[in-house]
């Protein structure tokens, strides 16, 4: 179960804010890093500028995975962090709804079991799911639409997987707190 000397990290999300910049501190630590963004021009920006690769990634279209997974080559470290903050009432807005739960939960589910087989066969993964604040039951499930359904069921996703996955793979879930991004505005706690 010895970690990868260079291990691959996908980055879902990583072409601003929070996840650019989970991207770069692991490229400090000498890992490979890969950028999945759903603006494949934004990816490549963002990668550009601080040396890491990107690629399309749309959390949307989970067809699109096998392809994108197969052009890395096997990923190491799967760190699903791209979310959305779509501001509408859940019962009046479906359509809100479900991209919250496919960027937020659907996507995630289904990236980290296609990514488990690699991670199977080196006995060897990580997988982080970034959280937030807002999908604790404890908070109230607070935030707008269905970020914080999505990021409970992100968290209790989290909390299930343990027993499925392989030995050596572990999964964790993070809540880095109200950062001064995009989504998070310029009132925030803190920068990312």
């Amino acid at each position: 179960m010895a970690r990868p000397e260079r291990p691959t990290a996908l980055v879902t999300g990583g072409n601003r804010g929070i996840g650019k910049a989970i991207a770069a501190g692991l490229l400090a630590e000498g890992h490979r890093v890969v950028i999945g963004a759903r603006d494949a021009a934004a990816g490549e920006t963002a990668a550009a500028e601080i040396g890491a690769e990107a690629m399309r990634l749309d959390l949307q279209d989970t067809a699109s995975f096998a392809p994108a997974l197969e052009m890395i080559g096997g990923v190491d470290m799967l760190l699903n962090n791209a979310g959305v903050l779509i501001e509408t009432n859940m019962l009046d807005d479906p359509h809100g709804f479900h991209a919250s739960m496919d960027v937020m939960f659907h996507g995630p589910y289904e990236l980290i079991r296609q990514c488990a087989p690699h991670m199977r066969a080196q006995n060897w993964g990580r997988i982080v799911n970034v959280s937030s604040g807002w999908g604790s039951f404890a908070e109230g499930l607070a935030g707008p639409g269905a970020y914080g359904v999505a990021k409970a069921a992100l968290n209790a996703l989290t909390k299930a997987l343990v027993r499925d996955l392989p030995p050596g793979v572990k999964i964790n879930a993070m809540c880095p707190g109200w950062v001064r991004t995009r989504m998070g505005g310029a009132g925030a706690d803190r920068s990312p």
